[in-house]
């Protein structure tokens, strides 16, 4: 499978946090990096809001993050989307799966999968009730794609995926259906974002196809980790980003998507530093690995 978008079609890009926790460095390297490739291509950049997992949102967030953004520069070029307003789409989106025989109800727990490493390679019997999963059968196949970073990439669907969740217990939609419907209803024809999602691409091509979409390209820019290798997560508080000073935050961004910060100096605000970084951006520069946060 090649992920590749037809180069006659106007670049639209997108920017989709979830509103878990305030924005810090990698969520602004991020936006920045998907910012600066619509621009570089003379594009189209769209924010998303992914407010799909309420028991793990903070109120207000959502707007927080729209906010800091605007803070940055970077303001959506179109209407924000609010994946919770867009549960109908998800829910034909489940139906043509179901019509098709590619998903399945499934009340497999944690500890059933267990043996698996947690892959779902079949379902475990179970009393019928009213607590289903539901999920997508996969086909049986190494799935790859070139991504515009990182290079080829390829996943034995079967043995590393299985079978993928696509609605929750808690009946919630997960991340890996609606991702696919709105980049596919919103036009995305590039998607730019985290390493950390480098791994779910070649499902969410496998389940394009089953759906009949579209194939966005994909670029998957470095992941900003902590010391000990883990992801940064939005709940250290200690590196959120000061929206009300953004220049140094900028200059860090870009600087991680190995740009050359000193293109920013003398810019006198946020708006100023985008133009300058849009002039001296250069996507081949974009490094193939992750950051390392310095021990404090």
């Amino acid at each position: 499978m090649n992920g590749t978008a037809d180069r006659l079609v106007p670049y639209r890009g997108r920017f989709a946090p979830s509103p878990t926790g305030p924005l810090h460095l990698g969520s602004l390297t991020a936006a920045l990096g998907s910012w600066l490739m619509a621009r570089h291509h003379g594009g189209t950049w769209l924010v998303r809001i992914e407010d799909l997992d309420p028991p793990r949102e903070q109120p207000g967030m959502a707007d927080q993050h729209l906010h800091d953004l605007a803070c940055f520069g970077m303001v959506s070029d179109e209407t924000v989307v609010r994946q919770s307003q867009r549960s109908e789409l998800y829910a034909e989106a489940l139906a043509k799966l179901r019509r098709d025989g590619w998903a399945f109800e499934c009340r497999c727990s944690r500890s059933d999968l267990a043996a698996t490493a947690g892959v779902h390679l079949r379902c475990v019997e179970h009393p019928s009730g009213p607590h289903a999963a539901w999920r997508v059968r996969l086909p049986r196949e190494t799935a790859a794609f070139n991504d515009g970073i990182r290079g080829r990439y390829a996943q034995d669907l079967a043995q590393e995926i299985g079978d993928v969740v696509v609605r929750r217990t808690d009946g919630f939609w997960a991340y890996q259906l609606a991702v696919l419907v709105d980049d596919e209803q919103q036009g995305i024809t590039q998607v730019v974002r985290g390493a950390d999602l480098l791994d779910s691409t070649p499902r969410q091509i496998a389940m394009q196809h089953l759906l009949g979409y579209s194939t966005p390209a994909y670029a998957h820019l470095p992941v900003v980790r902590e010391a000990s290798g883990a992801k940064l997560g939005k709940s250290l508080a200690s590196l959120a980003l000061e929206a009300t000073r953004p220049l140094p935050a900028l200059r860090a961004a870009f600087a991680l998507l190995g740009q050359d910060a000193a293109a920013l100096d003398g810019a006198t605000d946020a708006r100023d530093a985008l133009r300058r970084a849009v002039t001296d951006f250069n996507p081949a520069a974009i490094p193939a690995r992750d950051h390392l946060l310095a021990q404090p």
